[in-house]
C-alpha cells in the first residue's frame, strides 16, 4: 500500500489522529488569510499599495487570523468565540485594509471563520483514528432486533451545515445596513431652503440621465430630481438664497461644470430647444431616462439642492446682498 511506502509512518499516524481531534483545516485557511493579508502591503507592489493606514491595519489584522489559527489548532473548545472574532476581522479587513488583501485574505477568513464554527469533535476518536483499509476500519455492525442503532457521526452533518451558515448569514444582516449607514453619512446634507438658479442656456455635455432620490437635508430626507451628465454649460448664470433674513446672490456670466456633474434639483423648468417650455418636479419627472447631448434649453430657473463637479469654471463672477 502507498501508505506503508511512504516515510514516517508512525508520525504520520500522530499528526493524522492530532489533525482529526481539532479544526485542523479552518485553522490553516485563517493562517493562509492572515499570511495573505501580511505579504500583500509588504510587498512591491509599491503602486498599488502603500503602507499607510490600510498597511498597518493588515499588519494587525493579519497576525490578529494567525492567531485565531493557533487557538483553533492548541485550544479546539474555544473555536466558536475564536470563528466568531475571526469573522468580524475578515470583514473588517475589506473595509480597513487594501480590499482585503485584494479580497483574497477576506474570502479565506470567511470560509476559515465558518470551517470553525461548524466544526464538532468526533464522539468516538479510537473509530476516527482508522483509516480506510486497515484492520479498525470495520464495519458498524448490524443492530440485533429490537435493538436501536447508535448514531453516527454522518447523521449529525445538519447542526453543522447550519453552523456554517450562520457566519454568512450575520455577514449579510451586519454588512448591509452598516454599509447603507456609511453611505449615507458620507453623502452632505441639503439646505434646508433650495436656492433658486436662473439661467438663459442650459447646456449639458454628453447623456443626460434622470432620475429621482431623497437628500439629507437638517428638517428630513429631501424629495429631489438627480441629472448627471459629464458636463455642462450656463449662461447668464444667478443664485438666489432665500434662507434666512437676507437674501444673497451669485451672479456669473457663464458657468462651465466639467467631470461627473450631477445637479439635485426640486424643480426645473425651461424652453426646450427654445421652443417647447416644460416644468419637471420629482413627483412627476415627465422626461424619458436619458437625454441626447444635442439637447439644451433657455430661460431655465431652477430650484437646486445640490450640485456635484470635479471642476468648475466661471467668468464674471459677482457676489451681492440684500
Amino acid at each position: 500500500m502507498l501508505d506503508e511506502r511512504l516515510p514516517w509512518p508512525e508520525r504520520r499516524r500522530r499528526f493524522r489522529s492530532w489533525r482529526r481531534r481539532r479544526p485542523f483545516w479552518a485553522g490553516l485557511l485563517l493562517a493562509l488569510a492572515g499570511a495573505e493579508l501580511l505579504l500583500v502591503p509588504l510587498s512591491p507592489l509599491t503602486i498599488l499599495v502603500s503602507l499607510g493606514l490600510g498597511g498597518l491595519a493588515a499588519l494587525g489584522i493579519g497576525l490578529a487570523l494567525i492567531a485565531a489559527a493557533l487557538f483553533l489548532w492548541f485550544l479546539p473548545h474555544t473555536r466558536h468565540y475564536v470563528s466568531v472574532n475571526a469573522l468580524i476581522l475578515s470583514v473588517l479587513s475589506f473595509a480597513a485594509t487594501n480590499l482585503g488583501g485584494f479580497l483574497v485574505g477576506t474570502l479565506l477568513g470567511i470560509a476559515g471563520s465558518a470551517m470553525g464554527f461548524g466544526w464538532t469533535p468526533v464522539t468516538d476518536p479510537a473509530a476516527s483514528a482508522a483509516e480506510p483499509g486497515t484492520p479498525e476500519a470495520k464495519a458498524d455492525p448490524e443492530p440485533a432486533e429490537g435493538e436501536r442503532r447508535a448514531p453516527t457521526v454522518r447523521e449529525h452533518q445538519g447542526p453543522r451545515t447550519l453552523a456554517v451558515a450562520l457566519p454568512l448569514v450575520l455577514l449579510v444582516a451586519v454588512g448591509a445596513p452598516a454599509q447603507r449607514a456609511a453611505a449615507a453619512a458620507a453623502e452632505p446634507l441639503a439646505p434646508r431652503t433650495p436656492p433658486t438658479v436662473t439661467t438663459t442656456r442650459f447646456a449639458p455635455d454628453g447623456f443626460l440621465i434622470a432620475g429621482v432620490k431623497e437628500v439629507r437635508t437638517v428638517d428630513g430626507p429631501l424629495k429631489v430630481m438627480v441629472l448627471r451628465m459629464r458636463a455642462a454649460s450656463l449662461t447668464d448664470y444667478e443664485l438666489r438664497t432665500r434662507d434666512g433674513s437676507d437674501e444673497l446672490s451669485l451672479g456669473a456670466d457663464s458657468l462651465d461644470l466639467s467631470g461627473n456633474v450631477t445637479l439635485y434639483l426640486t424643480k426645473f423648468s425651461g424652453c426646450l430647444q427654445g421652443l417647447l417650455c416644460l416644468t419637471f418636479t420629482p413627483d412627476g419627472l415627465p422626461v424619458p431616462p436619458v437625454v441626447p447631448p444635442f439637447v439644451y434649453m433657455t430661460d431655465v430657473s431652477a430650484e437646486q439642492a445640490m450640485v456635484t463637479s470635479d471642476s468648475i469654471e466661471t467668468t464674471g463672477l459677482r457676489l451681492g446682498a440684500s
